[in-house]
């Protein structure tokens, strides 16, 4: 029989401290309060003050919670919180923490530098990569994201049926497309627990084949691969200069495609501006759906931040709410990183959010930009760097000094205004998209050689700063 409860919760909290940095204790575990202790089913109550916290807690503590409760209570205990979501009106809801995992959290990025293998194959258990927080559920919908939020919905309960195979969503950083593919990915697992879904950023695919490539196993990474019922890759623009993992990606594409598996691709561009794609794969790809995310309207980001807020019981004066959706330039993950921080500001600080603290952490949170770049900026720019005038460089001439600005003056456009490459090459002189793909390509491997010409567009660079 447990005598004094409290006290072996307050044991349990002396153990906690000493495995933790003073800072980690006093933001995470100090506002914990204890409630009470039923023996009869062998669980302890708990209150916290946000669902942000609960999450926080069970996402990277649920071990050490676990062994704690243990070891003061003398035997496994089920904790369970008290979840206040509303701190005006005093609403709250009790959730049941999860089991403990047999080993201590690790990064998103499990094993990411190993490549998978023949064993991977055969181990039903596939650890699917998602992050289980990015669902439909707080996925919110808008104008600039209503078509691939449905289309993906869609594909998410029909994995592969659909004619939405591949399915190819494109936009600018922070427009949400890692969290749209990973709710496909959560939902489809939900749906289908049996079924191998597998998320995958770019980057992590190119170390993996590296990997494989180094030690002979090739066949076996593929293997793997192909084994794969829902494939997501993110961020396939990082290939561009990685032709041995493209021919090899294209290869598992063919092959899942044949056997009808589903595959979802997300780049910062459409496939028709990434230059390095064969002509092969650009025909695969157009073959299912190329949908476009366009960056929030302020509309939809004070939707985003009003959900936000009721799901981790913070309270935000409307103004606040207005100030963070106007400065966060449209970008889901900067709205987040300000509402994370504000949480933890009031919780550390024990102050309500108002505007004068809302300023503070957007000003440190949030690169705002008063005037966003525009090509003919940039062609100014440029042009006053070389002293060349702009009506030469939109000339048919191939002088080398008008050739050069032209190509620089497309690939620094590519890359400050994610305009498509066949509207940036009609601003600059009428070109098509080929031209400035391919001015893209020459000023990229010419960055990689030449270390003069590399400080020289790093000081066009840097006027762009200073004009904002």
């Amino acid at each position: 029989m447990v005598n004094n409860p409290k006290a072996l919760w307050d044991n349990c909290l002396s153990l906690i401290k000493d495995n933790v940095t003073e800072q980690q204790y006093k933001t995470w575990f100090a506002p914990i309060v204890f409630e009470k202790y039923d023996e009869e089913r062998q669980s302890v109550l708990v209150q916290v003050p946000s669902m942000y916290v609960y999450e926080y807690l069970e996402q990277y503590y649920v071990n050490l919670l676990s062994k704690a409760l243990t070891r003061c209570f003398g035997q496994k205990v089920q904790l369970n919180y008290r979840v206040v979501t509303d701190k005006q009106h005093r609403i709250n809801t009790v959730v049941e923490g999860e089991e403990p995992t047999s080993v201590e959290p690790a990064p998103p990025t499990n094993r990411a530098n190993k490549a998978p293998t023949t064993l991977d194959v055969v181990d039903r258990d596939l650890n699917p990569q998602l992050d289980i927080h990015k669902t439909f559920h707080n996925y919110i919908e808008g104008d600039s994201n209503k078509l691939p939020r449905t289309v993906g919905l869609s594909i998410a309960e029909h994995p592969g049926k659909s004619t939405f195979n591949p399915f190819f969503v494109y936009g600018p950083s922070g427009c949400g497309k890692t969290h749209l593919i990973n709710a496909i990915g959560v939902h489809c697992k939900e749906m289908y627990p049996q079924k191998r879904v597998l998320y995958v950023s770019a980057r992590l695919f190119q170390v993996q084949f590296t990997d494989a490539s180094r030690k002979n196993t090739v066949n076996d990474f593929i293997n793997f691969y192909q084994s794969i019922d829902v494939l997501i890759v993110d961020d396939v623009q990082e290939w561009a200069t990685a032709e041995k993992t493209v021919t090899t990606f294209f290869h598992i594409f063919d092959h899942l495609s044949r056997l009808g598996k589903q595959i979802i691709l997300a780049s910062d561009r459409p496939p028709v501006d990434l230059g390095w794609l064969p002509e092969r794969m650009l025909t695969r790809f157009s073959s299912g759906l190329i949908a476009e995310l366009e960056k929030p309207n302020v509309q939809l980001c004070i939707d985003i931040l009003n959900a936000k807020c009721r799901r981790d019981g913070l309270t935000i004066p409307a103004d606040v709410i207005q100030f963070i959706a106007e400065t966060a330039n449209g970008s889901v993950r900067d709205l987040e990183g300000v509402i994370n921080s504000l949480l933890t500001y009031s919780i550390v600080y024990n102050t309500n959010v108002d505007m004068r603290l809302a300023e503070r952490v957007v000003k440190r949170a949030v690169k705002i930009d008063n005037k966003p770049l525009t090509v003919d900026d940039i062609l100014e720019k440029v042009c006053n760097h070389y002293h060349v005038q702009q009506q030469h460089v939109f000339s048919k001439s191939r002088k080398r000094d008008f050739v050069m600005v032209r190509q620089i003056s497309m690939y620094l456009a590519q890359k400050y205004t994610k305009m498509p490459a066949s509207r940036i090459g009609q601003l600059i002189g009428g070109r098509d998209h080929s031209t400035v793909i391919h001015s893209c390509s020459t000023i990229e491997q010419r960055l990689k050689v030449d270390k003069e010409f590399s400080a020289e567009l790093t000081s066009i660079e840097n006027s762009f700063k200073l004009k904002k």
